[in-house]
């Protein structure tokens, strides 16, 4: 009996102590997500607004053209959606090469790598910027074989041809914007933008309504914004707001450029195979019966998905930067639980964006057209845009675990198969087979490309050995830095 009771009292001490114990492994849980938030808003708050900021830019010069009139519309966002985009979509990638480098070089605390790979950046986009010169100058022609309008590819050309200085200005923005996110200067790109947006605003409606320059005062007006962007942080950088990573330009930055484009490359193709999985479907739209209103009631969605594309765009950057400070720090098991708290918070907010499209889904619209035949496609197209909003809040985020890990080509070879050989067939099937028009193409693409793509980078990222993907970024890192860093010759100080 003795026995019974000393089992019973040592029974009802342990239960008595584990309440105490989960509630300490709870707040120790509670503790480590909030630190980890901290940390990740640190890059994505400020991120948001930038990036949200250096969007508006394109929307606020979109819908001053769109009240021009339909064609107007449909031209400005054919230029901007399938010209400037394809080329920003493979820019944008290969740029993304320096959040693998840069943020595992900074979490190793190779500092003064970071200058060096930002500069070999600057050269490989700026050169591949001469190659993608060709779809500005020949964009009417282009267009038109594409299936587009002539009177809407005639317009688009011509506001092609006065978004080169915008197009150059991406080899250096870019960049600059990963240069500084890896160092946790995100508020200085916020700054900028803030900046770019105010100019936008003030030159689009001076070039477009006063001084009555139409299309060609609304490209100018994005080429002078997004310039604004380039000088204001090229300023912070080379000015002293770096001194640990930037020490002036130096000769290395030239050498392994072949390399380094092979993996920008990779990194661009990861990207922007994604990015021109929805111009295509904007250029199929074209093709259709009745495309001027198809094409304008596409760009409306298309348009705010895009905007609100920037909040997981700033979470990819976030979870980009933190997996990569992490991996070249070798903290395997940090990285995994960035991951996780990325991933799931991006979720509730792309939750709450595709609710309120539901609910507000005769009226948002408004923004840009007061055509009651691009109103009414609009909204018969809103429960795709809230399906669209809902997986991208979760794919990017996956793809910035990607970039931060190094797994670029990896995820290349997924965009290929998922977008193009099952997505795109059976977006055509359902748009021209079954005759299901612009909303058959659109559902077509999700579920087949981006649905299919999401479950995969799912599994894969659950799968991950983090622990081996730290010792890789250790090694990447030590192939990468340069031996000799006392060595550098500086041309400029």
């Amino acid at each position: 009996m003795g026995s019974m009771n000393r089992e019973s009292d040592g029974y009802t001490l342990i239960e008595s102590l584990l309440p105490e114990q989960v509630s300490k492994e709870e707040e120790r849980l509670g503790n480590k997500i909030w630190i980890e938030t901290k940390k990740l808003w640190l890059i994505v708050g400020p991120s948001i607004f930038s990036r949200v900021a250096s969007f508006t830019m394109n929307v606020v010069t979109q819908a001053f053209a769109g009240h021009l009139g339909d064609v107007q519309l449909a031209s400005i966002s054919i230029a901007n959606a399938v010209i400037v985009g394809f080329n920003f979509g493979l820019l944008l990638g290969m740029a993304s090469a320096l959040e693998t480098l840069c943020g595992q070089a900074f979490g190793a605390k190779r500092y003064n790598m970071l200058g060096i790979y930002l500069q070999r950046s600057w050269i490989v986009l700026f050169l591949c910027c001469f190659l993608l010169l060709p779809f500005y100058i020949f964009a009417t022609p282009i267009l038109k074989f594409l299936g587009q309008p002539d009177d809407v590819a005639e317009w688009s050309g011509i506001v092609a041809i006065w978004l080169i200085p915008l197009h150059f200005s991406f080899a250096f923005q870019f960049p600059l914007q990963r240069f500084l996110q890896c160092q946790l200067k995100t508020s200085v790109i916020a700054w900028v933008s803030l900046l770019g947006l105010v100019i936008n605003v003030v030159t689009s409606w001076l070039l477009i309504y006063v001084w009555d320059f139409g299309l060609i005062g609304a490209a100018i007006a994005l080429d002078v914004s997004w310039w604004v962007l380039v000088f204001g942080m090229l300023g912070y950088t080379v000015c002293g707001g770096c001194p640990l990573t930037w020490n002036g330009f130096s000769m290395e930055a030239f050498s392994g450029l072949w390399d380094f484009f092979k993996l920008s490359f990779a990194s661009g193709v990861m990207l922007c195979l994604e990015n021109w999985y929805y111009r295509i479907l904007l250029l199929m739209t074209g093709q259709l019966k009745n495309a001027t209103v198809a094409v304008d009631a596409l760009s409306v969605c298309m348009t705010i998905n895009g905007w609100e594309m920037m909040i997981p765009l700033a979470f990819f950057a976030g979870t980009g930067v933190r997996v990569a400070n992490e991996l070249g720090a070798g903290n395997g098991k940090s990285a995994k639980f960035a991951t996780q708290v990325s991933v799931v918070q991006s979720t509730v907010i792309g939750l709450l964006f595709c609710i309120l499209i539901i609910i507000f889904h005769r009226q948002f619209a408004y923004i840009f057209t007061s055509s009651t035949s691009v109103l009414q496609e609009v909204d018969g197209m809103s429960i795709l845009l809230a399906l669209t909003i809902l997986l991208n809040s979760i794919q990017p985020i996956l793809s910035g675990v990607a970039v931060g890990s190094g797994w670029q080509v990896f995820v290349a070879y997924i965009n290929i198969g998922c977008y193009y050989l099952i997505g795109l067939p059976l977006g055509i099937l359902m748009g021209w087979v079954f005759n299901t028009g612009v909303s058959g193409i659109w559902g077509g693409m999700i579920l087949g490309g981006t649905a299919t793509q999401t479950v995969i980078l799912i599994i894969v990222t659950l799968r991950c050995d983090w622990e081996k993907e730290a010792e890789n970024a250790s090694s990447r890192v030590n192939k990468w830095s340069t031996t000799n860093p006392d060595d550098q010759l500086q041309i400029s100080n």
